[in-house]
């Protein structure tokens, strides 16, 4: 198991410790890291390890999975309460960065749209036959009110069916499937 430094309190401000008295020393401003480990327990669930602690099972959930999927991961148990944080998962020994990453990957299910090949008609609902980052696939769309803008050149389209696909750039699919694109935009 290795060690993770756990989210701490930040620092008062003021110069002032986390009890409102001032602090008398520069490294008294810094939290103090409190060690634990992950593992998988018998079930192949995350567990966290603290010294004099039970351990928790905790599932990793990102803050920002679409524009900063590796950074700002709050490790959380049963009742959705923080256990530990991760500021950036690179920054994390390899051991439990894999853990963490394989936990994500097995609950997040975004397909990356590269073409969209055809539309069954201009007006919602509408089925598209699409290529993928996983392969071919049919997406069901509603409502013109699926398609939501994260940002200039990334949208997120979600399916009748509740799945969730990603045109990370606008200006990267090709011309056939910017056309189909505009119409219901």
């Amino acid at each position: 198991m290795i060690p993770i430094p756990e989210h701490g309190t930040p620092p008062a401000p003021d110069g002032l410790d986390a009890g409102g008295s001032p602090a008398s020393g520069p490294d008294e401003d810094v939290p103090r890291a409190a060690p634990f480990t992950l593992s998988r327990d018998n079930f192949g669930r995350l567990l966290l390890s603290r010294a004099g602690q039970l351990d928790v099972v905790v599932t990793p959930v990102r803050s920002f999975p679409i524009s900063a999927p590796d950074e700002s991961i709050s490790l959380v148990d049963a009742q959705a309460q923080e256990q530990a944080w991760v500021d950036r998962l690179q920054d994390l020994p390899d051991g439990p960065q894999r853990l963490i990453a394989e936990d994500l990957a097995q609950r997040d299910f975004k397909p990356v749209i590269l073409h969209i090949l055809r539309a069954s008609t201009w007006a919602t609902p509408s089925r598209w036959d699409i290529v993928t980052d996983r392969g071919a696939a049919v997406l069901t769309l509603k409502s013109e009110d699926d398609i939501r803008r994260l940002s200039a050149s990334t949208l997120l389209i979600a399916d009748a069916c509740g799945v969730h696909f990603l045109i990370r750039d606008l200006a990267a699919l090709d011309r056939a499937s910017r056309k189909i694109l505009d119409r219901f935009l």
